[in-house]
């Protein structure tokens, strides 16, 4: 394979675009004979976190069954191919329905459901060729023409999924394949903005397109998080979950090493594998060891045009990562030694439920580390899958699956402590900054360090992050690690009003007994590199200089004076 024709789908979740034009596509379409085999079963919500190709695995399913397509070629050379007879069966043989939501956002109810009208509009746009069926009544096309229109009222659009799909058995003469792309993002989006009961109710209609329909062949749906069946699957028979825990599916979503062995040797890039591995591994599905794909390409495409580029965060641009603050702002209950056991590259053990509902997340710590878990920031711990305490059923030991995501959560730490820290009476640290009074400071920060979470393995750059935090955003100029004298302090706060400020230098130290001596060389350092002198050379009267060792959650401020 020439490596420099090799094309990278990047955002691409169109199955057709990605194979008519030569895209590199890692083969998934075994997945098509895994749902087949269970044909008994009418309804299968398949669970993943985000950017783990749920959309364009549902994409392929779509050009697969769709009776309208003629997808020969889209499959030539792939698995489910050499399955002559299966493909021979059902290769494009139903009515098929492909909807996805995961667009649907408002910052109101009415936004959202106008995106809704719009998909489900869009959607029959699609099935136009059925105002002109003989096999549909007049009153069935003046109702696809209003929902077409988007004129439809409440109750027809709840109801639009079941009714087209019995709009096509119709036409066709036999059931319908639906397919349902990330079918809870609507209420994800409402649980976070304050409609979610209305929206709720939205949805419940539309899921009645699944519930005992014999215009139904089967349906296929996907999303992030199993909702609790009596919430929005109630009266749903044939009904079967696939989530990261179960093994039946388990290497259809995300890459496979193997698989990534195969990409990084065709593009000749197999020399990066250990980065990669790094950052990108590290999810168990089921009993596969799992990559991000998203993650994977495009670190790919930029290896391809800059081979010196290093590894960065792609998945956390596709979401805010509000749950990690929704944990960490929880007062009821304390996670600070689980985080830091997780941020140390360690692990937890606790109760998961697969069954969660939008409106009750967060109640309980179990639904925020289900929440965790099933959206892919914690992944089990192999090889353990459960724990073996049969007092406790449905333990699971979890951890940060790798270093992209273990920067996720130390940013979202880090600007925890900083909002936390901003927000609160620092008058007493402020007074005892000015005044240089160490003995005041060493209480105050050992008692902050106890109060937060640390991460790093205790090393520098948590104390210098944890340091920032502390006297940001308080009407202070501070530069941190700035040029001052022959070299850069660690931090210096200004008070220009005042015409006073404080230079700090900051060790850590790998025991307790060494603290003294540390403080001692952080204050020779600010006098041999001349920190303080610029500062009083620009005109700064009172310059006070502090010396600051860390010991884990202790930690000793010394002043010149002392």
């Amino acid at each position: 394979m020439d490596i420099h024709k090799i094309l990278v789908p990047v955002g691409r979740s169109d199955f057709a675009d990605i194979r008519k034009n030569g895209y590199y596509y890692i083969d998934k379409s075994s997945l098509i004979k895994e749902l087949l085999q269970d044909d008994g079963v009418q309804v299968t919500l398949i669970t993943r976190p985000r950017r783990f190709g749920k959309t364009l695995a549902m994409d392929m399913l779509y050009n697969f069954f769709d009776i309208r397509k003629d997808s020969l070629d889209l499959f030539k050379g792939l698995s489910i191919f050499e399955d002559q007879a299966l493909c021979s069966a059902w290769m494009n043989q139903s009515p098929t329905l492909f909807l996805s939501l995961k667009s649907v956002d408002g910052a109101d109810l009415e936004g959202a459901y106008e995106m809704i009208v719009s998909a489900i509009a869009e959607l029959y746009q699609e099935h136009l060729y059925l105002m002109d069926s003989d096999k549909l009544h007049a009153f069935d096309k003046r109702l696809f023409y209003r929902i077409a229109s988007k004129e439809a009222g409440l109750a027809e659009i709840k109801n639009s999924l079941a009714s087209l799909i019995r709009m096509m058995a119709s036409h066709y003469g036999r059931p319908v394949i639906l397919l349902l792309d990330e079918y809870d993002v609507p209420l994800a989006k409402a649980s976070e903005k304050g409609y979610y009961k209305e929206m709720l109710d939205v949805m419940k209609g539309l899921m009645q397109a699944v519930k005992d329909n014999r215009d139904l062949r089967s349906a296929v749906v996907t999303g992030c998080l199993k909702i609790a069946k009596e919430s929005i699957f109630t009266g749903t028979n044939n009904f079967v979950s696939d989530t990261v825990s179960d093994t039946r599916i388990d290497r259809y979503f995300g890459f496979t090493q193997a698989e990534v062995d195969r990409l990084l040797l065709d593009t000749g890039l197999s020399e990066h594998a250990s980065k990669i591995r790094e950052w990108y591994d590290g999810y168990r599905f089921g009993r596969q060891a799992i990559y991000c794909p998203w993650d994977v390409m495009n670190y790919v495409r930029e290896l391809l045009f800059n081979p010196s580029s290093l590894p960065k965060n792609f998945w956390e641009n596709t979401s805010d990562n509000a749950i990690i603050r929704t944990f960490l702002d929880r007062t009821s209950f304390d996670v600070k030694e689980k985080f830091e056991a997780l941020l140390a590259g360690g692990y937890v053990q606790e109760p998961i439920t697969e069954t969660l509902t939008y409106d009750t997340l967060g109640a309980t710590e179990t639904d925020l580390w289900s929440i965790l878990y099933f959206t892919g920031y914690l992944t089990r711990a192999e090889p353990q899958r459960a724990s073996t305490d049969r007092s406790s059923p449905g333990r699971l030991l979890l951890k940060i699956p790798n270093r992209e995501v273990m920067e996720i959560f130390r940013r979202s730490v880090t600007l925890w402590f900083t909002d936390r820290s901003t927000t609160s009476d620092r008058r007493e640290l402020f007074d005892a900054l000015w005044a240089g009074d160490d003995r005041k400071l060493t209480t105050l920060l050992s008692d902050l360090l106890f109060d937060t979470i640390s991460y790093h393995d205790y090393q520098e750059t948590f104390y210098h992050a944890f340091l920032t935090g502390l006297v940001s955003n308080a009407g202070f100029a501070v530069e941190s690690n700035s040029e001052t004298g022959l070299g850069r302090a660690d931090l210096v706060i200004k008070d220009r009003k005042g015409r006073r400020a404080v230079v700090i230098e900051a060790k850590w130290v790998d025991k307790e007994s060494g603290l003294q001596k540390a403080c001692g060389e952080a204050l020779q350092q600010i006098e041999d590199r001349q920190y303080a002198k610029k500062i009083q050379r620009a005109g700064f009267n009172q310059v006070q200089r502090l010396g600051i060792a860390f010991w884990k959650k202790t930690c000793l401020v010394k002043s010149p004076e002392s």
